[in-house]
């Protein structure tokens, strides 16, 4: 059953404009945007935003707020983190990663003649 969730949140996530979405709302942090906030943000239409709001609310990738007169979406940062532990659980069969890349630049520079 656990997978059927994760699976649920990285179909939500495979959209570009969910995907633009839910990024803008981790960045705001825990505070949330309003959707016109959020439609300013992203350049969403309205009627489209709310499509795809309900779509990552179903997901349980965000979450929302009565805040007067606004409703306030709020990227929800449990599911987001057990996605990522999810995924990164078996990482390197146990062992410590080893840097996948070397830095593109040195702390010296080199001269090349």
């Amino acid at each position: 059953m656990e997978t059927e969730i994760f699976v649920n949140a990285l179909a939500a996530l495979a959209q570009a404009s969910r995907l633009a979405i839910f990024r803008v709302l981790v960045q705001t942090g825990p505070c949330g945007l309003s959707a016109g906030k959020i439609s300013e943000a992203t350049g969403i239409s309205p009627s489209s935003l709310s499509f795809h709001l309900k779509e990552l609310s179903h997901a349980d990738m965000v979450t929302s707020r009565q805040d007067g007169r606004f409703v306030i979406y709020t990227a929800n940062f449990a599911t987001m983190n057990a996605l990522l532990t999810f995924l990164t659980e078996n990482c390197c069969g146990g062992n410590p990663c080893a840097p996948v890349c070397t830095p593109a630049c040195s702390t010296t520079q080199e001269t090349t003649s």
